[in-house]
C-alpha cells in the first residue's frame, strides 16, 4: 500500500513544480472555468504558487502516510491523513480571506 501513496506524492510533487513555475493555472478548479475578465482580475502567477506551496504540503503528508506500512502503524496514517484535512482547510481560508490574490 505504501507505493500508491508515494505515486500519489510523486504526481503531487509534479504538479508542485508545475504550479511554482507559474504554469498550470488552467488546472485550478474555478480559476479555470472564470470568464477572461474574472481572470483579469486576478495575479495568476501568485495564485500558482500558492498552489504549489499547497501541493508540497500534501506531498509531505502523502509521504508520512506512506511510513505506516513500513513501521506497522497506523498512527503516521492517521496523522497524514488530518495534516491533509487541515492543510484543505486552512488553504480554502487563506485563499478565500481577504484580496490577497487580486490585482
Amino acid at each position: 500500500m505504501w507505493i500508491v501513496h508515494v505515486i500519489i506524492a510523486l504526481i503531487f510533487l509534479a504538479l508542485g513544480v508545475v504550479f511554482m513555475m507559474g504554469k498550470g493555472a488552467f488546472l485550478i478548479a474555478g480559476y479555470n472555468t472564470s470568464s477572461k475578465e474574472t481572470k483579469d482580475k486576478y495575479d495568476e502567477k501568485a495564485l500558482c504558487k500558492f498552489m504549489g506551496k499547497i501541493m508540497f504540503a500534501y506531498m509531505g503528508s502523502f509521504l508520512l502516510m506512506a511510513t505506516s506500512d513500513l513501521f506497522k502503524s497506523m498512527v503516521p496514517m492517521w496523522i497524514g491523513f488530518a495534516i491533509f484535512f487541515v492543510i484543505s482547510i486552512l488553504a480554502v481560508v487563506y485563499a478565500n480571506m481577504g484580496s490577497r490574490f487580486r490585482r
